[in-house]
Formats: C-alpha cells, structure tokens, sequence
C-alpha cells in the first residue's frame, strides 16, 4: 500500500506545482496603459466577459454534477460484477460488451435526435435514463443487469457528445473576438476540473464503500448526482437545436421572401464526415485513442491485481485511491495541454496529438510485457497524462472542424468506431494474463498508427 499512497502524494505534488506554475504565468506582466482609442474595445470585451462568464456558471456546475455521477460509478463497476455478484470474467466482459453495442447503435441515432429535439432535452433525457442504469445494479437479476448496462451505453453516447455540443453552440451565440484561444481554455478547464471531481469521487466512493460494506454505494449516491442535475438543467439551461430543427422553425417566416428560391439541400452528417478528411481522421483517432482508453478501464484492475500478486501482497488493492492517482495524472495532462495552448508559441493541437498517441502506445505495451507493479502502475499514470492532454486538444479539433447544425449527430457518428473497436475487442475476452496481454499489444500498434496518421496529414 505504500506505493500507492507515495504515488498519490508525488501526483497531488506535481499537480500542486503544476497550478502554481500557471497562476504565476497570468500575473506576469504589467497591463497596458487605457487609451481613448481603446475605450469602445474594452467595453465590447466587457460585454463578451460578462456573456462568458454567466455560461460558464450556467455549464460547469451540471457539467461537473453529472460526471461526477459517472466517476462515483468508475472505480467499482468491475468489482461489482465480478467481487460482489460473482459473475465470471466472460459474463463480466459481455455486459461490459453490451453497454459498448448499446453505445455504438445510439451513437448512430441520439445525436440526431438530440440536434432535431433538443440538446437540453437531450440532457435531462440523460440524467433520468442514467438513474435506471444506476438503479438495476440493486438486483442480482442477470437480465436486468444487462438491461442496465444497455441503457448505461446509451447514455454514454449522451455525455460524450451532447453536453459538449450544447456548451459550444451556447459559446457560438456570443460571437466573441478571438473565440479559438477562450474555447480551448474552457475545454482545458472542463477536463482539468473534471479530473478534481474524479479524484474528489474516488475517494468518496472508497469512503461509501467501507462505511455501507457494499459496492452500491456509490451506484446510490450517482442517483442523487443525476437527480439534482435534472432539477438544474430545468430551471437554468436553454434550448438549443441543429440545422435541421433550425430549418424547420425558420422556414415559416421566411417563406413569404423566398417562395422563389428553391431550399438548400440538407447534407446528411454521415456525407459530411465521409467527404471531409480531417474528420475522418479524428474518427480513427477517437476510435484508436478512446477504444484502448475504455479497453484500459476494464484491464486495468485485473493488471494491476496480477503485478499485485506476483510483488508477494496479499492485501487488497486501494481501488479507490488507484482511481484518485489515475486522475490527478489525468488532471496534470490537463494543465500542460492549457500550459501548451496558451504560452507565447503555442503548440498546436495536431502536434500535441501526435505525441500523446506515441506516448500513449508505449504505456500499453510496457504492461503487456513486465509485470512490475511500480512500472504498471506508472505507465498507467502515464497513460491517464496522456488523457488530460487528448480530450482538450479534441475538443478545440472538433470545434473548429465540425458545424453547429449538425454538431451533436457528427459527434455521435464520431463514436461508432470507437465502440465497434471496443465490442470486437472484448467479444473474445477470456480469463488469464494472456488476452490481456494480446490486447494491450494491439492497443500499442493502433495508438501507432493513429500518431503516424496525425503527423502525415494534419500536422
């Protein structure tokens, strides 16, 4: 156990020196003198700070609330099935399987919908779907597990793509000068204070589990999570639509001036992902990237326990402070995403991802092949870096590469691959060091080629 705690105290160090470094960067320098040349600018930026920061007070809060709802859940979903309930690493794997199919069929749907009906809809859809999830895993019933871990993959989709295309249609309607920067910093800052909610749920849920002697814990305290973020959205968010309700509601009232014109055709997202080719490589990117990443999430535990056993430990793992570790790296990529997105040469984010995606093939290859459990555990780290450095640097890709009009259907597209990977990953899953062996190899090769991909076409 004391290199899990060191482990935590270095990361909570790093991170430590980490925000020192950057709230030092923002006080450097001495403001510019007002001029009356500049009066009208400063009163335009006052307006844009003023619209920014009531979105941000409006977003970060609920955004938080439900992956907080989500991260209470992470740490314990595998021991659940397979400590507590005492299904087989085969039966484990097929309802991790089926939550990834129920992902990659929604993905090919909610996103449109959500873009037609609502993205807030879309939201509170989310909080109430993801309570039933949380609610099946109180019977040992297997078909109602599996119904959860269904409705737990729709609901994957929702998070993944909805809440962030709601946020930046929102930023899009302020029309703000220099608006690329300001949006990378917001998804620095999601990602950054995401991984402290992380950490903060981790903890909590180690701490529930011990006080409740059960894994259900923390399954309960998501619900309350999600039902206090369904209040939230209904009293504090708007509505906002894609192209194709847009159209919809505008063709009324411009009816009248264009009886003449014939109407623009509407291009599917899926002809606009295919004839683009910057999109379709953040397709394969997220596919390579966050298949391994959601492989890495159910082998992590059972890789950690191996190296566990072979060091001559009989005491069980700190599930929750390994969590806690995992994202305070996470949440130290992060910070030197920010760090490198905003210095006086910044990095660009193509650039950033060629680098996390080679760094990232060399974790899944090291615990694929020395069972060290310090080593482990620190590529693990590693890894987790190289996440808090991806999700930003996709994000502001994204937002620059995609349209509001159909935002959340092409960000659902985007996670199809990444769940037909998954699915035909642990579809042949079996017990032993093995397969897990062979999947952390297969991950590394892929991270390869997508770093190679990246840095042939758009860097």
């Amino acid at each position: 156990m004391d290199l899990y705690r060191a482990t935590f105290a270095g990361s909570l160090l790093l991170n430590a020196f980490a925000f020192y470094q950057s709230h030092r960067a923002r006080n450097v320098g001495n403001p510019e003198p007002v001029t009356p040349d500049k009066k009208d600018e400063q009163g335009r930026a006052g307006n844009d700070n003023e619209g920014l920061s009531k979105l941000k007070k409006r977003f970060f809060p609920i955004y938080l609330l439900v992956n907080a709802a989500d991260w209470l859940q992470g740490p314990y979903i595998y021991p659940i099935y397979k400590d507590e309930k005492g299904l087989s690493e085969e039966t484990v794997a097929l309802l991790f399987l089926t939550g990834f199919i129920a992902a990659g069929i929604s993905a090919s749907f909610v996103g449109a919908l959500a873009d037609r009906y609502g993205r807030r809809s879309a939201c509170l859809a989310y909080c109430a779907i993801y309570t039933l999830s949380c609610a099946t895993l109180l019977t040992n019933n297997i078909y109602i597990l599996f119904l959860g871990r269904v409705l737990g993959g729709v609901c994957g989709t929702v998070l993944w793509s909805v809440f962030e295309s709601w946020l930046v249609a929102e930023f899009n309607q302020l029309m703000l000068q220099d608006a690329d920067p300001i949006l990378s910093g917001i998804f620095s800052t999601m990602t950054t204070a995401n991984t402290c909610v992380a950490i903060v749920a981790g903890i909590f849920a180690e701490w529930l589990v011990r006080c409740a002697g059960t894994a259900k814990a923390p399954f309960m305290a998501s619900i309350a999570c999600l039902s206090l973020s369904f209040v939230t959205i209904s009293r504090y968010w708007g509505e906002n639509y894609g192209s194709s309700n847009r159209n919809i509601a505008e063709g009324a009232g411009l009816l009248q001036q264009e009886e003449a014109a014939p109407a623009p055709a509407t291009v599917s997202p899926l002809r606009t992902i295919l004839r683009d080719r910057n999109i379709l490589i953040l397709a394969l990117v997220s596919g390579f990237f966050e298949g391994s990443l959601f492989l890495f999430i159910f082998f992590k535990f059972p890789a950690l326990k191996l190296s566990h056993k072979l060091a001559g430990s009989t005491e069980e793992l700190p599930f929750g402070l390994i969590f806690a570790i995992l994202m305070c790296s996470m949440m130290f990529g992060s910070l030197l995403y920010k760090h490198l997105s905003t210095s006086a040469s910044p990095l660009p984010a193509q650039k950033m991802l060629t680098g996390i995606l080679a760094l990232a093939s060399v974790c899944f290859f090291i615990p694929g092949h020395f069972r060290d459990e310090r080593i482990t555990l620190w590529c693990f780290c590693i890894f987790e870096l190289c996440c808090g450095v991806y999700f930003p640097a996709m994000g502001s890709l994204k937002s620059k590469l995609i349209e509001d009009g159909s935002r959340a259907s092409i960000y659902g597209i985007l996670r199809i691959p990444l769940n037909v990977f998954v699915v035909l990953a642990l579809s042949t899953t079996k017990e032993g060091e093995a397969h897990r062996d062979t999947v952390f190899t297969t991950c590394s090769v892929l991270l390869v080629v997508a770093a190679v991909v990246v840095h042939k076409t758009l860097t």
